[in-house]
């Protein structure tokens, strides 16, 4: 008779470590994930599915773990996916997906994302500026008005986290209002890179009002993906008349 497979995920973050423990009844192993490196950065979160993980995003997680000594229990067969809340880490390799199963010889293939975006441009929002309060109220205005953002790009926001953040606002009302309040998101890691998902316009802020109001907001006008062009658009008027002749090639008699 087969056995059901449980495993046990704890997040001893405060000791830089990452414990996996698997087993069923009486019996378990243990595996620190990361071994001698650990899990090294704030916060876990589990998301729902291959397309969030792929894509680090943590926007909407089923769990997240920042005690120190987190121990989640999967009682489910299938995929689990891990990663740190923190984009910048996550991008560069901190996350973690663990296949459950209920018979080891029975193995479940990984599910496939729900969409598939291109990766495109990365944009550091300010340049050298980066983002914090301008000299000129209307220089991040500027910075994207020279720009062309598509589905699929990313805006990099650089900034001291003690001192400010990146809210996404759903409006432009709330934007000219510097209305941080039922913000899209919140990011406050001092390094956010935010991707951009969706057509149309997106607005960011800063929660201080007072820094919002003298420029520190960013309104990006996104399109949406470019189309592929079809072959024959692609072709000279001379091949598309090549081709056209071809049709009327005499066939080889058998």
């Amino acid at each position: 008779m087969a056995t059901t497979t449980t495993r046990i995920f704890s997040f001893v973050l405060m000791m830089m470590s990452f414990t996996v423990l698997m087993g069923c009844c009486s019996s378990a192993k243990t595996y620190k994930v990361g071994d001698s490196e650990g899990w090294k950065t704030a916060n876990v979160a589990q998301v729902s599915g291959a397309l969030e993980y792929q894509y680090c995003d943590s926007t909407s997680p089923k769990a997240v773990y920042n005690t120190g000594n987190d121990v989640v229990t999967l009682k489910e067969p299938g995929y689990h996916y891990f990663i740190t809340s923190n984009h910048i880490q996550c991008v560069y390799g901190q996350r973690l997906n663990v296949l459950v199963v209920h018979d080891p010889s029975r193995l479940i293939p990984p599910p496939p994302p729900r969409k598939i975006l291109p990766f495109g441009n990365i944009y550091k929002v300010g340049d050298s500026n980066e983002w914090r309060v301008p000299e000129v109220a209307d220089f991040y205005y500027k910075w994207s008005e020279g720009k062309q953002f598509h589905v699929g790009d990313s805006l990099l926001f650089y900034y001291d986290y003690e001192v400010d953040d990146v809210l996404e606002i759903s409006g432009d009302l709330k934007f000219k209002a510097c209305d941080p309040t039922s913000p899209v998101s919140v990011h406050n890691q001092g390094q956010d890179l935010i991707r951009l998902t969706k057509p149309g316009i997106h607005y960011f802020i800063s929660s201080k009002t007072v820094n919002c109001e003298a420029g520190l907001k960013l309104r990006v006008v996104v399109q949406p993906l470019p189309k592929v062009v079809p072959e024959k658009m692609n072709m000279s008027p001379l091949d598309r008349l090549i081709k056209w002749l071809q049709n009327f090639r005499p066939q080889p008699h058998h």
